[in-house]
């Protein structure tokens, strides 16, 4: 018989359940990796308990260093369920294996007391309850750091997709400021949400803003040139503005080819440009007077007339 089938460590987490479950609580509560600003003392004692009893279960098949074996399953199962939840709460690698490592102590004082004259067997079974625990403690920091690659993934897409928003500016006009550094990843992205806003409200421009860009080499170009064909494709010219002095010195001495793109220095020029391939024209509103008014003082501001719309003015302001 092996020694893994003589230890008694399933008989002490049997017989010892719920003094354990105490005694590793109380160690929990009392260290310094407790985030109780992270998780309510009720969900820890809640996931302890569901571990120290599958714990236990799982060592009566008297395999305490196989890990594969079929009697850990819902062992790695609960210990993937709360890696995966302490990392998207914001738990520490190291504050999350201290849920295993923690429960070292009071298992060894019990087994201590349990082999009060076998120190050989006293040794033996420190040594099997110390190379599981070790396992277990590994494997969730293991699990934690897939989690939190995961967790750290979809955080840069829901950045990414929140930096590259398509604005409507006007009817049949749209607008995607970029901001930060453009690309390949990042390039899809934009082609996508533009893409797809082009598809929803039907416009004829777009305009591509990158004064927010702080450098544009050939790469950046490229992506900018593909953006700008995909659009075409559905339909939609584009415009690129911010083109600044040092921008444009740069494309110039990159060579890059946008010839077959209209540029602007700033969105006010892409715009008015926008409104003058969409027909819409932008002028002063005149002097208004209201004679059953007592104010005296002139309105004014900016009305938009469209041929589209028989004349009729629209204010912007």
């Amino acid at each position: 018989m092996s020694a893994a089938m003589k230890s008694r460590v399933p008989e002490v987490l049997k017989k010892h359940q719920s003094d354990l479950l105490k005694e590793w609580i109380a160690q929990q509560l009392s260290s310094t990796t407790l985030r109780s600003d992270l998780m309510k003392e009720s969900t820890l004692r809640e996931q302890s308990a569901k571990f120290l009893n599958l714990f236990q279960e799982a060592t009566q098949s008297g395999n305490l260093t196989d890990l594969s074996a079929g009697a850990w399953t819902t062992v790695k199962g609960l210990l993937s369920e709360i890696s995966a939840g302490r990392a998207r709460q914001g738990f520490s690698a190291a504050e999350t294996a201290t849920f295993i490592f923690s429960l070292k102590q009071p298992l060894f004082d019990r087994l201590r007391q349990e082999y009060a004259k076998d120190a050989d067997g006293l040794v033996s079974d420190l040594w099997q309850a110390t190379s599981v625990l070790d396992k277990l403690g590994l494997m969730t920091t293991e699990l934690f750091q897939a989690s939190r690659e995961e967790v750290i993934v979809r955080q840069q897409k829901e950045l990414s997709e929140l930096s590259t928003p398509v604005v409507r500016l006007w009817e049949g006009v749209l607008a995607l400021p970029l901001i930060g550094t453009l690309d390949s990843e990042r390039t899809q992205v934009v082609m996508q949400n533009l893409l797809q806003k082009i598809v929803e409200t039907g416009s004829a421009i777009a305009i591509i803003d990158i004064t927010g860009v702080p450098i544009v080499d050939t790469l950046v170009a490229q992506h900018l040139l593909k953006t700008v064909a995909a659009a075409r494709l559905m339909g939609a010219d584009c415009i690129i503005s911010g083109i600044r002095p040092q921008i444009a010195q740069t494309i110039v001495h990159l060579g890059v080819d946008l010839k077959d793109v209209i540029t602007k220095a700033t969105l006010a020029d892409a715009l008015a440009i926008a409104f003058q391939r969409t027909g819409v024209i932008v002028r002063k509103a005149g002097i208004k007077s209201d004679s059953s008014s007592s104010h005296t003082g002139n309105d004014s501001g900016i009305q938009t007339q469209s041929g589209s719309r028989g004349g009729r003015d629209q204010d912007l302001l």
